[in-house]
């Protein structure tokens, strides 16, 4: 059991992508600077700390760096049982899940951090990190400061983040210190993200999801805003606007993680972190002492995953996400015949084959970077193994067939 965690905004640091440039993952970088009209490979080799750091830039760098590594992954025919992202990290997490497209994840996230920027240019706030203290402890703190500054982040038992105005965070973090906190740390990120700072940014982001289109999760997804997983697209759209101005719950997303049981009765013991840095690695540990955690942000580190999840039910013949499937004599699969968007199309127009549907022998299932995926067999479709807008590698497995 594999559950992959996806970092937020706060993560990212200048060079980042430098690691992937000789990967063919890299190509993917591509394809999100045309999706978002954005110059990303420049974000993520050559941007300063400082450019890094504004709103616009690091949520669509995050994002991006993430799906970079999701796609090597993926690549080694390893997926997900389940996944959760932090903040900017859950539509990561959502299109590792099938729930969202790659096109749609990337301009979401693009629409996203203009938003914010904005909303945070109008109103100014900060976020420091408060450490060696209980959630419920610092709460009472920020109460204490009697301003503007609210707990914004439930990261582990003994971290939070808070945010606001930034004089109303200075009291709130000096009454955490007379509580018993240990430290306060500010956080690298140009806003009081997950408060009412973040209203003004509701309508933009509301237009944007409006215009997306979320599928049900083919692995459960743990939502920041309530620590649930949920299964229907319309429920994600609600949970990405309240996630503007409302608390991540991490801590109680790990733990839901961990408690989650897959058909063979197995809890999840396995997280690992994909994207930049190592930051919520050490949060899960803080929260799930048992758990085994692995970072990946670096080519380096995709043979620790390999060797973490040999024998294990996280390693599948596909990276689709469709575990506990098995080929027989009668089955067989349609692959792409190509890297890029996969975009299920039909003959002359028609609506294109779905399960229970006939296909003949060049029946076309769809296209994928304008080149046709054609059934070379005759049968029937068992299911589909790639959602439209779903970015697929040569070779993988598109539909599932009985012939």
């Amino acid at each position: 059991m594999a559950a992959f965690v996806f970092p937020g905004q706060g993560s990212q640091r200048p060079g980042m992508g430098r690691p992937w440039v000789d990967h063919p993952s890299w190509e993917l970088v591509a394809d999100a600077s045309e999706a978002s009209g954005r110059d990303l490979a420049h974000l993520l080799l050559d941007a300063p700390a400082d450019v890094l750091m504004e709103t616009r830039n690091a949520q669509v760098a995050t994002f991006t760096m993430s799906l970079l590594v999701l796609d090597a992954v993926e690549r080694l025919g390893i997926a997900p049982t389940a996944c959760a992202g932090h903040s900017v990290g859950e539509y990561s997490a959502l299109v590792a899940a099938g729930a969202l497209g790659f096109e749609d994840g990337i301009c979401l996230v693009a629409e996203r951090g203009e938003a914010m920027q904005a909303a945070a240019d109008a109103e100014p706030g900060v976020m420091t990190v408060v450490t060696g203290s209980d959630p419920e402890t610092v709460d009472i703190a920020c109460r204490l400061a009697d301003g503007p500054v609210w707990l914004a982040n439930d990261n582990s038992p003994e971290e939070t983040v808070i945010a606001g105005d930034r004089d109303a965070v200075a009291r709130a973090g000096e009454h955490a210190l007379e509580l018993g906190a240990r430290q306060l740390t500010p956080v690298p990120v140009g806003g009081a993200f997950h408060t009412p700072f973040m209203s003004a940014a509701r309508e933009r982001l509301r237009k944007a999801l409006a215009e997306a289109s979320l599928h049900p999760p083919e692995v459960p997804v743990v939502a920041n805003v309530d620590a649930r997983s949920h299964y229907r697209g319309d429920d994600w759209s609600v949970r990405l606007l309240a996630q503007l101005t409302s608390p991540v719950r991490w801590r109680q997303s790990v733990l839901r993680l961990g408690g989650l049981v897959d058909r063979d009765n197995e809890v999840h013991q396995l997280f690992v972190e994909l994207g930049p840095g190592s930051s919520l690695a050490r949060l899960v540990v803080g929260t799930l002492p048992g758990a085994t955690v692995l970072s990946v942000s670096a080519p380096d580190d995709l043979d620790r995953l390999v060797d973490a999840v040999a024998g294990s039910t996280a390693l599948h013949a596909f990276a689709s996400g469709h575990a506990g499937e098995h080929l027989y004599v009668s089955e067989r699969v349609v692959i792409s015949p190509a890297a890029g968007i996969f975009d299920p199309a039909g003959e002359d127009g028609a609506d294109p084959p779905g399960a229970g549907d006939p296909v003949d022998v060049g029946t076309l299932m769809g296209t994928v970077s304008g080149q046709d995926v054609r059934s070379p067999f005759a049968g029937v479709v068992m299911g589909m193994l790639a959602e439209p807008g779903e970015r697929v590698q040569s070779g993988q497995p598109v539909a599932w067939l009985r012939v």
